[in-house]
């Protein structure tokens, strides 16, 4: 081989061993400048969603078949009420239109509810209703409750992503004491990826007397305690919705003594993001006119919202406040109330009588900010 060929070769063999090096110092040089050039299109920019949730007692949301070794029998076609399949669907679309309505056209993020039978007045809620386009998913708890009725969430798996659904058990206060509803614990993400924890909550009824039965929704609110206990030691920035009808107002032992949820603090700056906080106590206080049930002519509030303190932050990815939130009374959710005056919730049931209506209990509400 002559000297001029042999250098040529050479020469190229030179310039492939440098060609990755020099690729490597190209590539590291439009990275460094794409790094160091402002964001397109707004990337570094935050948006925010409405992000609303809402808890309602259904009255009796029950099919109008025989659940085995459940008592109810009184919502049968040959029981006592003369449960059918229309007045089931009339039911149906009832809750569906309520729920509709507290959204505002947008279905709620979050629905708590309280007195559903089964999976199959569920799944028959989401696809065979007015929600049917709604996308909603669910969750229930399948309780020792004689009558057999439960508590559920529905939520928009768009803007909560399931990761975990427990069923708390309540212990019975005395050893003859009938089994009580299990209380819902629903974890799941949201669009910022932070973690919500929230739970629904049925107590026992006032059967027999306020008095006697308070043992029963004292356990019933120390078995929520812990459990929110629990979450407030482990979680680094805590942020926990409690939800349901207590059958307890806000001034009752279950909440004041045992939940230990007050109103939140005038400032901000006194708020505890490790406190539990009743969004709607300070509103509940204002007089006897106020409230989601109506009980020989006085409204009070059976329906309860409880948040941990981070939420009540201004600056917090998922934020609400007092004026966010409240009682929604719609004029079609009312009945003229004969006997004390006023108007009552237009429930489905007066006693025996069935009106076609709603329920004995008004929806709660809030209204997040949810930044993401």
């Amino acid at each position: 081989m002559d000297i001029p060929k042999r250098r040529y070769k050479e020469k190229m063999r030179s310039k492939r061993r440098n060609a990755p090096l020099l690729f490597t110092s190209v590539s590291a040089f439009i990275l460094l400048v794409f790094l160091s050039s402002p964001p397109l299109y707004g990337q570094a920019e935050k948006d925010t969603l409405v992000f609303r949730i809402m808890g309602y007692n259904v009255e009796n949301l029950f099919d109008y078949r025989h659940d085995t070794l459940k008592n109810d029998y009184e919502f049968l076609p040959d029981g006592i009420r003369h449960w059918n399949y229309s007045k089931y669907k009339k039911k149906l679309d009832a809750v569906a239109r309520v729920i509709i309505a507290v959204g505002e056209w947008t279905p709620p993020a979050l629905v708590a509810l309280c007195e559903v039978e089964n999976d199959s007045v569920l799944r028959d809620l989401t696809r065979y209703s007015a929600l049917r386009e709604a996308g909603y998913r669910y969750v229930i708890t399948h309780s020792p409750d004689e009558r057999g009725i439960d508590v559920a969430l529905l939520y928009q798996r768009g803007l909560f992503k399931l990761l975990s659904c427990q069923s708390l058990p309540v212990a019975k206060p005395h050893k003859n004491s009938r089994p009580t509803r299990d209380i819902l614990h629903a974890c799941g993400l949201l669009l910022n990826r932070d973690t919500l924890d929230v739970f629904v909550a049925h107590f026992p009824s006032r059967s027999g007397g306020a008095k006697a039965s308070e043992p029963y929704r004292l356990a019933a609110a120390q078995r929520l305690r812990d459990a929110a206990d629990s979450l407030l030691r482990i979680r680094i920035r805590p942020q926990i919705i409690i939800m349901g009808d207590f059958n307890d107002y806000p001034y009752n032992k279950s909440v004041q003594n045992v939940l230990k949820a007050g109103a939140p603090p005038a400032e901000t700056d006194s708020l505890d993001s490790r406190t539990l906080y009743h969004l709607l106590a300070g509103k509940n206080a204002t007089g006897k006119h106020f409230g989601s049930y109506k009980y020989q002519g006085e409204w009070g509030l059976l329906d309860h919202l409880i948040l941990s303190g981070n939420l009540l932050i201004p600056d917090a990815p998922l934020y609400t406040a007092e004026n966010k939130a409240g009682v929604f009374r719609a004029p079609f959710l009312l009945t003229e109330d004969k006997k004390y005056g006023g108007k009552q919730p237009f429930r489905t049931y007066y006693g025996m009588k069935y009106q076609a209506g709603y329920s004995d209990h008004l929806p709660v509400w809030a209204e997040f900010r949810l930044v993401y």
